[in-house]
């Protein structure tokens, strides 16, 4: 339009000369305040009246690009993140990042300060800005969050706008901090005090046992040390869109306070006679407990890297006959004296159970002998007596079983022992004597050794104070019933052979695998004046008796 307003000599041709030039005078005078209006109006707003872009009134293109930077920062650092993404060439995509910036990093103050400014090579005027930013950021939102300045500086891309007196701020992931991508956002966490030694009760690093159980714990009581031990501190992190941290991207804000040590309940001696008496066979495992107290006195395997003693999850064969006795015994169905037969095989549901080398006991054999003998049937003809969900009942309420325990590795509890409630029919008269869907782990069977021990269930625990679960104890005269039992293995049943002392109790197990060429060796014991519970577990191997029962023995002789 100011193009085609004719010269003013053009206006002197013609009669009409004079009407025509006030006509073109006031046609100039309405474009000049037009233009006058728009200059205007785009100085007087800074930017701001503009859709997207910016208007600097630097000397040069630098000074140009250190304004439109400071502009961006001003509005980011006020929480204008409209205004922010609004300087850049992609305003919706700039402002999620910015909204993803303050919300994963519970961002409660921000600074930002233009830096230097050198060109771009690549056409155009394009100016390369350095930045600082202090950022005060946080774990979480309100009181009880950690909070620290995180410092660090990034930079992005001005350039002006073709024929245009705007700038722009050139989007890209990384304009907020280094290494952003589309796929990825900042975090701040909180992170836990480590462990630079886990110990046994004498100071001994129990990585030096070089047993795969402790070394294991070890690793997971180093990653993160117990709840009121040394300070947390705070880390910024780049995660995915998934929350995961990304490999190497943690810049440390507050550093958290380690600890040097962390003791343990390993007690040296019971850990040297442990890993003394797995040598004995391949694929053996062992855990030591402390009736009075619960403490897991030593851990030990010689199965490879596997770490048997805490995850195994296998059948506890006849050691389960304990916890089946105690249902039956607490609940009034049967006594120690009981007479209960054992007959060689036996029928439920169509599927038939059959004693090892069909062994029999008359119908006037005492519970107590059965027990001894482990004749399976006088355990599987029992299963009415325990639907309903009693035996896993009797597991969880007497001996604490069938529930994660937290042993004291922070974040983590792990179900050591399974037997299912909804077992019925043959499947309840499997797990009667120890098979079927059970499983169950040294840990776990230590533990019920140790219940019958002092009558009480604790918890087992490695480290001192950590919180433990609780169960009804045992009756008093369930206790002396399952004592006499135990204490009938060792003198006349099936570990009469293998040399316990008359103060040791214990039950065997043998449990036979589907597809494995021999059962697996199970031998559970305790012995009250050592204040001490065991229980072994020898895997492919086979009787109780013969493979767990000696290393059991070679244990409790050493401790």
């Amino acid at each position: 339009m100011i193009g085609q307003v004719p010269p003013s000599r053009h206006a002197r041709r013609g009669g009409g000369g004079g009407k025509r030039r006030n006509i073109i005078i006031a046609a100039i005078a309405v474009v000049v305040v037009a233009i006058a209006a728009v200059v205007v109006v785009v100085v007087r707003s800074g930017g701001n009246a503009n859709t997207t872009g910016f208007v600097p009134s630097g000397s040069s293109p630098e000074q140009d690009a250190q304004q439109t930077t400071t502009a961006f920062l001003q509005a980011w650092q006020t929480g204008d993140l409209n205004q922010a993404a609004r300087y850049t060439d992609q305003p919706g995509v700039a402002q999620a990042a910015l909204v993803n910036y303050r919300k994963y990093l519970h961002l409660s103050k921000l600074t930002g300060t233009a830096q230097s400014a050198t060109p771009v090579s690549g056409g155009g005027t394009r100016e390369s800005v350095t930045f600082g930013v202090n950022a005060t950021v946080a774990d979480a939102d309100g009181t009880g969050a950690l909070h620290g300045t995180w410092s660090y500086h990034s930079k992005l891309t001005a350039y002006a706008k073709p024929n245009s007196n705007l700038w722009y701020i050139a989007w890209a992931p990384d304009v907020l901090a280094p290494n952003l991508t589309k796929s990825t956002h900042l975090a701040a966490v909180k992170v836990a005090p480590q462990v630079a030694q886990v110990s046994d009760t004498s100071g001994k690093d129990i990585t030096t046992y070089q047993d795969a159980g402790l070394t294991k714990l070890a690793s997971l009581l180093g990653q993160q040390a117990p709840p009121g031990r040394g300070t947390p501190g705070l880390n910024v992190e780049i995660q995915s869109a998934a929350g995961k941290a990304v490999e190497n991207s943690q810049a440390a804000i507050i550093a958290p306070n380690n600890i040097p040590n962390l003791t343990t309940t390993i007690d040296p001696t019971a850990e040297a006679a442990a890993q003394a008496a797995v040598t004995m066979h391949k694929g053996s495992s062992i855990v030591v407990i402390q009736p009075s107290t619960g403490k897991i006195l030593a851990i030990a395997n010689n199965a490879g890297f596997n770490n048997f003693a805490l995850t195994a999850k296998v059948a506890p064969g006849s050691t389960m006959k304990i916890i089946t006795s105690a249902a039956l015994i607490s609940s009034g169905v049967l006594t120690a004296s009981s007479a209960v037969a054992c007959p060689s095989a036996y029928t439920v549901q169509g599927i038939t159970y059959h004693n090892d080398n069909n062994e029999t006991l008359p119908a006037g054999t005492p519970f107590v002998t059965d027990f001894a003998q482990s004749c399976n049937n006088a355990f599987s003809v029992q299963w009415p007596h325990l639907s309903g969900g009693g035996l896993a009942r009797a597991a969880k309420k007497y001996f604490g079983l069938n529930q994660p325990w937290n042993i004291g590795i922070p974040g983590v509890s792990g179900s050591y022992f399974n037997a299912p409630a909804s077992a019925s029919g043959s499947e309840l008269a499997q797990e009667a004597f120890g098979e079927g869907q059970l499983t169950a782990s040294p840990l776990a069977m230590a533990s019920v050794a140790a219940t019958v021990s002092t009558g009480t269930f604790k918890q087992p625990i490695l480290l001192p104070g950590t919180k433990q679960l609780t169960a009804t104890p045992l009756p008093a005269s369930t206790v002396d019933q399952l004592k006499q039992m135990m204490q009938a293995v060792v003198s006349s049943g099936t570990a009469a052979g293998v040399g316990f002392g008359p103060g040791v109790y214990a039950k065997t197990g043998t449990a036979d695998i589907q597809g494995q060429e021999q059962p697996n060796s199970w031998l559970v014991a305790f012995e009250p004046a050592k204040d001490v519970a065991v229980a072994c577990l020898v895997v492919n191997a086979g009787y109780g008796a013969q493979f767990a029962g000696p290393e059991a023995k070679a244990f409790l002789d050493r401790y």
